[in-house]
């Protein structure tokens, strides 16, 4: 999915492939800071992403003509300002905000904004305001999506499974509720932040696997990539983001190669890995090199380090995961982490290891009905050499699976086992 189609931009007769493309590439890093600032400006969201939409629009139709402005995203902002500014003028809104507004970017010719300055400080304001803890996290993601990102309304509902009407309905509500409740619009600092930095960079984190796992859009984990690269440029300081940086890059790096000719899945140990990005995981072990504290995503991020790094899959280090997952299990002792660690020391240690802490992971019910976990079994118990009862408890959870994808991953797996 290209940039012009999530931002549903009608490319017009007249426009030819280079301003098309200039255009597309002028929104990725213009159409979020556009919206950002006028909503600070104004507070109107629709208004915002209205104009911001517009000046896209108006570029597809004059750059083949007049020819791609020497800085595309203060032309595009140009535009959208003046748009803004004669919807507020007709509305007869205050004239503050009419000033505010002519002094944003009077020159299309002016050089694009450094990191710390106000326009870019907009957009980090706009990714904490979207994940704010008032909101619900379908909320929050969608907000996040639409506003950050550009994606289409119907984009967006196809993602979280719900008609059009319905995620247009949320994302008004969602607005109301900030304007309501008075959510500010500002990144918190101190404690505050601290506190909620972990929810922005879990709603990342979750547009990511949205679009890494076997059904989803690609498009949204590109988006999530991005959105980890802002954030990470944007607060170099902060830990965890470096780390959610790093782990999306690793895992991300093998996109190309999950799939075989006819679409299937492959695990891990079946990938080819000349076809991972040498240059994604290279810029993920840089992040990771900025980490310094021991936290959820830097734990996974080394976990994924391992994994990206390895030669072949005998050649990964499952010792070094085994520990990590043993630390990240104390610091969010969650059913599924529980389920990732019993697969860990099953390769660390043996498949009676990894059998006995899946035994521990399944008390408490929080596994049940995962057919994830029905697969983990099948795994170990095949590696401990019985393997009908393995194909069997395959088929159990290629049953109870609701991907597709990974339904003939796991029929797979059974009938090579049965044969």
């Amino acid at each position: 999915m290209s940039t012009s189609q999530r931002r549903s931009v009608r490319t017009p007769a007249p426009a030819v492939a280079a301003e098309a493309e200039a255009v597309e590439a002028a929104s990725v890093e213009a159409y979020p800071r556009i919206v950002a600032t006028l909503i600070r400006v104004t507070g109107d969201w629709a208004l915002a992403e209205d104009c911001a939409q517009e000046s896209l629009t108006v570029a597809l139709e004059r750059w083949p003509a007049d020819g791609v402005p020497t800085n595309p995203g203060g032309w595009l902002m140009t535009v959208a300002r003046n748009r803004a500014i004669d919807v507020l003028r007709r509305a007869t809104v205050e004239r503050r905000k009419l000033h505010d507004l002519a002094l944003l970017t009077p020159d299309d010719a002016s050089p694009e904004p450094e990191v710390g300055q106000d326009v870019v400080d907009d957009r980090l304001r706009l990714i904490f305001t979207c994940c704010h803890p008032a909101l619900a996290l379908d909320a929050r993601v969608a907000l996040t999506l639409r506003t950050v990102c550009g994606v289409p309304t119907a984009d967006i509902a196809r993602l979280l499974l719900v008609s059009e009407s319905t995620m247009t309905r949320r994302l008004t509500r969602a607005r109301t509720r900030i304007a309501q409740a008075g959510i500010p619009y500002r990144v918190p600092s101190g404690p505050a932040l601290t506190e909620r930095l972990p929810g922005v960079l879990a709603v990342l984190y979750l547009l990511f696997t949205r679009g890494y796992v076997a059904d989803g859009e690609p498009a949204f984990a590109d988006e999530a990539v991005r959105l980890a690269r802002l954030l990470a440029r944007l607060m170099p300081d902060q830990s965890e983001v470096a780390a959610l940086l790093a782990l999306v890059l690793f895992q991300h790096s093998r996109r190309d190669a999950r799939r075989d000719a006819a679409g299937d899945l492959l695990t891990l140990e079946r990938q080819d890995r000349d076809r991972w990005d040498c240059g994604a995981i290279a810029e993920g072990l840089a992040a990771l090199d900025r980490v310094r504290h021991d936290g959820p995503y830097a734990w996974q991020a080394r976990i994924a380090a391992c994994h990206a790094t390895a030669a072949s899959a005998d050649d990964t280090d499952w010792p070094t995961i085994a520990r990590a997952y043993d630390a990240l299990a104390d610091l969010r002792p969650t059913p599924v982490i529980a389920l990732n660690r019993a697969v860990a020391h099953g390769y660390a240690y043996g498949p009676a290891a990894g059998l006995l802490l899946l035994d521990a992971a399944r008390d408490g019910g929080g596994l049940d009905g995962y057919p994830l976990a029905v697969a983990v079994e099948a795994d170990l118990v095949a590696r401990q050499g019985d393997r009908l009862h393995a194909a069997g408890l395959f088929r159990e959870a290629a049953a109870a699976v609701g991907s597709a994808a990974e339904r003939r991953a796991l029929l797979a797996r059974a009938d090579d086992l049965a044969r």
